[in-house]
């Protein structure tokens, strides 16, 4: 199975997995894109995954679901602009004869789920919508951050290898951000450099991995006691792990 980004928009991703000749689209925000590759590749779409409801992200079902021949997965929780198989916590979707489980991670949005895929011979793969960015996570449209906080701390149990497979191009930016929440973490100094290169010459800093999450991510790293001081600063009622999130998550919203 290959995994390709493909861009959409201005910084969306849309991922696509496929064997060379059976393709499955996550969160197809915009039609074209995808018709494209499949056109260019020569391949069959044979399934879609929805992580949630966002315009960006089922822009993109209705236009495809004449060059759609297999099911449209979707959370169960969430209106979707067509009809799907609706999936929640615990559940399973199969495609082209992978399973993918299914993770609930309310926050971004109310019923936003996941989907994570252990390949018999490749490392695992999470798609996680707009819940799990690099360095970073996504804004509480309908969520609590207590919710959020649990979903992110769901996906950080992953194993290390997991390639995290987030829907936006937000990295340097969110980057930026953890340089100010952590400036002493040498991991993000490292990976900024590495993913301004790669940026440069044009290239996704997607997919991430789980283990680099846990050390750029301040999201992720809501017990290490440099985060925790600077979610005090920021005003954390607390150092229990909900209230620094929650201080990290309004920093963030004003961050420029």
């Amino acid at each position: 199975m290959q995994l390709i980004a493909l861009p959409a928009f201005a910084d969306n991703y849309i991922w696509m997995l496929h064997d060379g000749e059976h393709a499955i689209v996550v969160d197809p925000g915009d039609d074209q894109p995808v018709k494209a590759a499949l056109s260019a590749r020569g391949l069959q779409l044979s399934g879609i995954l929805v992580t949630h409801h966002h315009a960006d992200h089922v822009g993109g079902l209705a236009a495809l679901q004449g060059a759609l021949q297999g099911p449209i997965y979707g959370p169960a929780n969430e209106a979707m602009p067509l009809d799907v198989i609706r999936l929640r916590d615990g559940d399973t979707a199969e495609l082209l004869g992978l399973r993918f489980d299914v993770i609930d991670v309310p926050g971004h949005t109310a019923g936003h789920i996941a989907y994570f895929h252990t390949p018999e011979a490749d490392d695992p793969i999470l798609f996680c919508g707009d819940t799990l960015f690099s360095a970073g996570c996504g804004r509480l449209f309908e969520g609590t951050p207590r919710q959020m906080h649990a979903s992110l701390a769901r996906l950080a149990a992953l194993p290390d290898a997991t390639r995290v497979c987030c829907a936006h191009e937000y990295t340097l930016s969110n980057l930026r951000f953890a340089h100010a929440v952590e400036p002493m973490n040498d991991d993000v100094v490292r990976h900024t450099a590495w993913c301004e290169t790669e940026r440069a010459a044009g290239r996704p800093t997607l997919p991430s991995r789980m283990a680099r999450e846990r050390r750029i991510n301040p999201f992720l790293r809501c017990d290490a006691p440099a985060v925790v001081a600077a979610a005090q600063a920021q005003g954390a009622a607390d150092r229990s792990g909900p209230e620094v999130f929650t201080a990290l998550r309004r920093w963030k919203d004003h961050f420029r």
